[in-house]
């Protein structure tokens, strides 16, 4: 695998990791009522079928963003969505827990395709217009997901540094999804470094308001 291919796809790891630590919340909350053998069955198939609808909402994504400046909307609608990410003021999430594994599996692919729509618009960014990076890079984030969501929430609560670097990956991503427009891009690189220079101004702006609105709240 070259470094080409490996970039996009440990991007979309990374994002996927970044925004689905509510994923983790939602598998315990719509589980908790299952005996142990119907836990995991639950759990399996939910991801599973979260999973598969996200790669066909990116597919979709993928699609509308090649048409001129949608990706430049895209991309400022993912600023915004990188500077709530540090906004401290968190959604309560309403799950009941499902007393069969059906039920608690549709609980959890609902609830991933309502919260789900900042990962989708992320990865389609990140993922240079190839289906296939996509695939791969959902793919080998499920088991990370369905056994390691839970540790990387703690990880985010004990060390909020990792928030920020997620944020600025995403800030990073949102940058490189408004330079996917060609009038963007012809203006941008008429400055020296202006790509690189592009990205880390966002960067920075995501970060600096966002610690503002941490600050403010």
């Amino acid at each position: 695998m070259d470094l080409d291919m490996l970039e996009p796809i440990l991007l979309i790891i990374t994002i996927d990791l970044v925004l689905g630590g509510d994923n983790a919340v939602v598998i315990a909350l719509a589980c908790r009522h299952l005996p142990d053998s119907e836990r995991k069955k639950a759990i399996f198939f939910g991801t599973g079928l979260a999973i598969g609808c996200r790669i066909f909402m990116t597919a979709v994504a993928i699609y509308l963003l090649q048409i001129p400046f949608l990706t430049v909307i895209g991309g400022i609608l993912l600023l915004y969505i990188s500077i709530q990410l540090l906004n401290p003021k968190e959604a309560e999430l309403s799950v009941s827990g499902g007393v069969s594994a059906w039920q608690a599996i549709r609980t959890i692919v609902t609830a991933d395709i309502v919260m789900g729509f900042d990962n989708v618009l992320a990865i389609a960014g990140a993922s240079e217009n190839r289906l296939t990076y996509v695939i791969f890079g959902l793919l080998l984030s499920v088991p990370i997901i369905i056994w390691g969501s839970t540790l990387i929430l703690k990880v985010l609560d004990r060390f909020p540094l990792f928030l920020y670097i997620g944020t600025g990956i995403l800030a990073y991503t949102s940058g490189q999804l408004i330079l996917q427009n060609e009038k963007v891009s012809e203006t941008v690189t008429q400055i020296a470094y202006g790509p690189i220079l592009f990205s880390m101004f966002l960067v920075v702006f995501v970060l600096w308001t966002g610690r503002l609105l941490y600050r403010t709240n």
